[in-house]
């Protein structure tokens, strides 16, 4: 790694740092439309939770960052299932403030440590992340959080890779989202409760914005 790449990385490393301060859960949301991006985000936001994180599942992942980034000058977004440098560049170019992953490649490993839009990535083992560690992140997503041992496997983590810090996601819900929090190597933690099918077929903006009120006291 060249010096160069290890000043990105530390930036990158304190910025994530700010970013995960500034709320104890990230929505992850995957969004299909104009009307309903702007509904959740608002809803969500003003219940108190600034960072979003817009999946690239649906069509319309990118055009939802584009469109929140001018919507919700307050906000933070970040975009998430990226899986390529490909999808990296189309994402910083939407304007996305941060890149999420569900896994590590060197490829896009190598990217990250050289971009100026900080780059999350997933791990699920040690080994993952000692990998990841020798570009220089200490920051990433324990994804899926539940399946790979949750906050067992957090605590665990916490002996040999002290100066690692994570968001878990998968399998976050709120009866559980404490515990993961309570830990010290956890930043904060992703979620996909905030937005039930129920309520944003219904459009019930109120309510998400009263789970959002709820997750952001946590």
């Amino acid at each position: 790694m060249t010096a160069s790449n290890q000043h990105q990385i530390n930036l990158n490393t304190a910025r994530l740092d700010q970013i995960c301060a500034t709320a104890p859960v990230i929505p992850v949301l995957t969004l299909n439309n104009a009307e309903q991006a702007l509904g959740i985000a608002n809803a969500l936001v003003k219940g108190g939770l600034c960072v979003l994180e817009i999946t690239l599942r649906s069509d319309y992942g990118l055009s939802a960052i584009k469109q929140l980034k001018q919507a919700l000058p307050e906000a933070i977004i970040g975009a998430g299932t990226v899986l390529n440098p490909t999808q990296y560049q189309a994402c910083i170019d939407a304007g996305a403030d941060f890149i999420v992953s569900p896994g590590s490649t060197a490829e896009l490993l190598q990217f990250g440590s050289q971009s100026t839009v900080p780059l999350l990535p997933g791990v699920a083992s040690v080994s993952e992340a000692m990998q990841a560690m020798q570009l220089g992140y200490r920051r990433f997503k324990l994804f899926p959080a539940a399946v790979v041992g949750g906050v067992d496997a957090l605590k665990a983590f916490a002996g040999p890779l002290s100066e690692l810090k994570f968001c878990p996601t998968g399998g976050i819900k709120p009866n559980n989202a404490a515990d993961y929090l309570a830990l010290n190597n956890v930043m904060c933690v992703g979620g996909t409760w905030l937005t039930p099918k129920s309520l944003t077929d219904a459009k019930d903006w109120h309510a998400v914005h009263q789970l959002a009120l709820r997750a952001a006291a946590m």
